[in-house]
């Protein structure tokens, strides 16, 4: 990391991109490579695991834009770039979307993922109590933000901000005009 860190910015953005372009290229190849034999080795159990199958879905829905878009994922770009490989994805196509998500990744990694990485550095070395409680703090933070999206997915349609009906009910009608009884909760009307 230190080595990038004292780079200008072009010359990190360059080096990144060029360790980008040879891990993905060579991932890709191994991936070509493999194509023709693999059902026939002990590497076919690895092959068809749910990461690959879950990657060769992403790569034959998405094409090129897969490749480009898996520099922007964790735990899924080696599994993509094998995928494409595998199945054999023409080079006219693959290469231009690695050149775009490799530098998109080098760009990204070099302004942000470097500056943060020196930044947790810095505060991990200065004081290793203050690093534990902000580490902390973003687990709490994370954990609150799983439970807030979990609570909003299980209200019903509409309910986000409605005000309850003037007679309790859900149901939003008039009493005694023919509105019918309220639903039950949770559960939308027909």
């Amino acid at each position: 990391m230190d080595i990038f860190l004292g780079l200008p910015l072009g010359w990190a953005i360059l080096a990144l991109f060029c360790g980008a372009m040879l891990r993905s290229n060579g991932t890709y190849w191994i991936g070509r490579a493999l194509a023709a034999g693999w059902h026939r080795t002990r590497l076919e159990q690895h092959l068809d695991s749910q990461v690959m199958q879950r990657a060769g879905r992403f790569v034959n829905k998405f094409g090129p834009f897969a490749v480009t878009l898996c520099f922007l994922t964790v735990g899924l770009q080696t599994a993509v770039l094998l995928t494409s490989g595998l199945a054999r994805m023409p080079q006219r196509r693959f290469l231009p979307a690695v050149v775009l998500g490799s530098l998109i990744w080098a760009v990204v990694y070099a302004t942000v993922g470097l500056a943060t990485v020196a930044a947790w550095m810095a505060v991990l070395l200065e004081s290793p109590a203050a690093a534990a409680v902000l580490a902390g703090a973003a687990v709490l933070a994370v954990a609150w933000l799983v439970w807030w999206r979990r609570r909003q997915a299980r209200k019903p349609a509409g309910q986000e901000g409605a005000a309850p009906a003037a007679d309790g009910g859900t149901d939003g009608g008039t009493p005694g005009l023919g509105a019918g009884p309220a639903p039950e909760q949770g559960r939308p009307r027909r």
